[in-house]
This record gives C-alpha cells, structure tokens and sequence, in this order.
C-alpha cells in the first residue's frame, strides 16, 4: 500500500472564534497552525482566508499573506487555495486567488464539481462556472483537488477529462456526510470510489462526527485522508470537547501507525501528483 498522503483543512467558510476559539482565522495564526501540524506529517494544506472581521474573503493578498509565511519556513508543503462558491459567485471573485504569482502562487485550488446544498446554503457551481475556472487552472499551471460530494461530480470530471480540461494525474477530495449528499456509508464510498477515473489519487473525510469514521477509512483503503477544524470542531462523537487542529492530525498518524501506514512527505506527494519542485527550494 502507498505511503497516506494528509490533506490539512484547518480553517474552512464556516468555523468561527464563537463556535470554537481553536479555529485559525488571521494569516498569523493559519500559518502557525500549519507549522505546527507540519511537523506532524501533514504534505498538503487546504486553504481558506478570512477577513479582519473573521469573514471568508476571496482577496488574493490575504492569501498572499498566508502562502508566503508558510514559505517562509516549510517551501515544501503542498498548497491548495479555495475558488469555493460558497459565499462568492463571480468568476472575478473566485479565480482571484489564481493570479497570484512566484511564491504565493498556490501549487493547486479547490474545485467543486457541481451546485449542491449545505444544511443552511448552498454552494452553486455552474457547469460552465467549473470549466471557466478549470481552464484558468490549467493556463496558470495550478492543478485542481477535484472535490466531490456525490456520484454526479465524478461523472462531471469525466466529462471534463474527455474534453482535454483535466490532465492526470487527478486528485479527489471525497467528503462524506453532508446532508444532502452521499453519506458516510461503506456502500456510498465504495461507489464514489469504483467510480474514479484511472491515474487518480484520492482522500476521504466525513463532515462533522462522520470525520473520524471516515479518515479510519482512509487509513485503511484510500491514498490519504483530509482533516481539520474545517469539516469538523469536535474530538468527541457526544460534542463535548472541542478538538485542535493538532489533536485531529495526530489521531490521524496514530492511526496510521496502528496500521503501519508510514506518511507521505510533501517531496513524494509532488512526484505523485507531478506537481512543480517547490518554490525557493526544498526543505531536506
């Protein structure tokens, strides 16, 4: 089995200072969060940036902020920037991150493979919305982390793949649990799975409780795993202890220790994905 590649969530759209004062929110403190649970063995970092008021922002220069301090000191890590239509619905908006350039150039950028709905709004993805910012991946040589709530995305990347967008290898987020999505069953991820296009690469997670379930999952059967305070703030299934990034990274690698699962480093991740050296060189 293939060394487990840890894709590192930790701030998201959603969390707040009032739900849980452990989510990250300023450039400071998300960059000192991935420090930290980089010397844990994560190898790639989903991001998401606030504002000053704590609000998700598409600003390229607060993302600037954050790919450069985390540079600064850990070049090597994988970094995805989100093109998220959650709380943004103009191409403009969502594909500013992608004009960044030299080191806060993301390595990748998120892209959700259709429209579907949260518990209280809706992330709208219109097919041509998906292409528009798929292309402009491709012309600024950011790779897509496809991300895929239920069967029909997959269905959606295929489409893309025939028509020359998508290039392999293809990296899957399959997030599991969402209430109007696929669930974190065995049955609907062994779907979602079987259904993956060849020369893919793919990690599963589960939203809220489901979290723990399914990066067990992935530990024992997918090619890595995403976690963090994003999908899910809480430690325990009853909701009474509020998890830290770092506590929800470690039970991930004491699992894969359990497993004999060694990590993957951001160096084999790269080769993996035939993902660019990294900028300003690798840290050894």
């Amino acid at each position: 089995m293939n060394k487990l590649i840890i894709n590192f969530a930790p701030t998201g759209m959603i969390p707040t200072k009032e739900m849980t004062p452990h989510v990250p929110i300023s450039p400071e403190e998300i960059v000192e969060e991935v420090l930290q649970c980089a010397e844990l063995g994560i190898a790639i970092v989903h991001l998401h940036a606030r504002d000053h008021t704590g609000a998700p922002t598409y600003k390229k220069e607060v993302y600037a902020d954050i790919l450069t301090g985390i540079r600064r000191h850990r070049p090597d890590l994988i970094i995805v920037a989100s093109t998220s239509g959650r709380n943004f619905s103009s191409l403009e908006q969502r594909s500013d991150v992608l004009q960044l350039i030299d080191e806060s150039k993301p390595d990748m950028a998120s892209l959700t493979l259709s429209s579907l709905n949260f518990p209280a709004t809706a992330s709208v993805n219109s097919p041509d919305m998906i292409m528009q910012l798929a292309l402009l991946m491709k012309e600024r040589g950011i790779k897509p982390e496809l991300e895929v709530f239920d069967l029909g995305m997959i269905n959606f990347a295929k489409y893309m793949i025939r028509k020359g967008i998508l290039e392999p290898p293809y990296y899957f987020n399959i997030l599991l649990g969402n209430l109007a999505s696929a669930q974190a069953t065995l049955m609907h991820a062994g779907m979602l799975i079987n259904d993956l296009p060849s020369d893919s690469c793919f990690a599963l997670t589960g939203i809220g409780q489901t979290q723990q379930s399914m990066n067990a999952l992935g530990v024992i059967m997918a090619d890595g795993v995403r976690v963090g305070l994003e999908d899910n703030i809480w430690l325990d299934r009853s909701k009474n202890i509020l998890a830290t990034n770092s506590d929800l990274v470690r039970r991930v690698t004491a699992l894969a220790k359990a497993y004999d699962r060694p990590l993957a480093s951001p160096i084999e991740v790269r080769k993996t994905l035939k993902l660019p050296p990294a900028a300003g060189g690798i840290r050894i």
